[in-house]
């Protein structure tokens, strides 16, 4: 099964525009990302409907961020992004009047309700500021003078 990783791709181009120099288009962020610049922009337009990016068309318009990087939580950017399912596991639900399905459905449930519960605040203890920073700490041991992105990033 494919991972949902959406929540973490965003925050992948989110960081390069922190560290560009002027706005970036959809396809240069597409290309970070291996995918294409309609899903990008898809994405990219509920977060400016939050304040978070702004974007400008035309020659030298592009995608830039707008919002205070020491405000904005990964919980913010996870809700803007649409709240991704965090578990690829679930619950069988093929015979619901089974009672070992049922208790093991309520135990499972209550691991996962928890295991979420526990993801969640800690992405709200964590801003975009922090994020960068770590980039910047990892940036700093590499020594070159520009963040060479090899396509596909990795």
């Amino acid at each position: 099964m494919r991972r949902d990783s959406k929540l973490s791709s965003i925050l992948h181009v989110l960081l390069h525009m922190t560290h560009s120099e002027g706005p970036l288009t959809s396809e240069e962020l597409a290309r970070y990302l291996v995918t294409n610049p309609v899903l990008v922009r898809r994405v990219l337009a509920g977060l400016r409907k939050r304040g978070y990016v702004s974007s400008d068309k035309g020659h030298g318009g592009g995608w830039t961020i707008t919002c205070d990087l020491h405000k904005v939580t990964l919980y913010d950017i996870y809700e803007a992004v649409g709240s991704p399912t965090m578990f690829a596991m679930g619950n069988r639900v093929d015979h619901p009047e089974c009672l070992v399905e049922q208790v093991v459905n309520q135990s499972l449930a209550s691991a996962f309700d928890e295991a979420e519960a526990l993801l969640v605040n800690r992405f709200r203890d964590v801003t975009l500021a922090d994020l960068a920073e770590r980039f910047n700490h990892q940036y700093a041991k590499h020594r070159r003078g520009k963040h060479e992105h090899q396509l596909p990033c990795k």
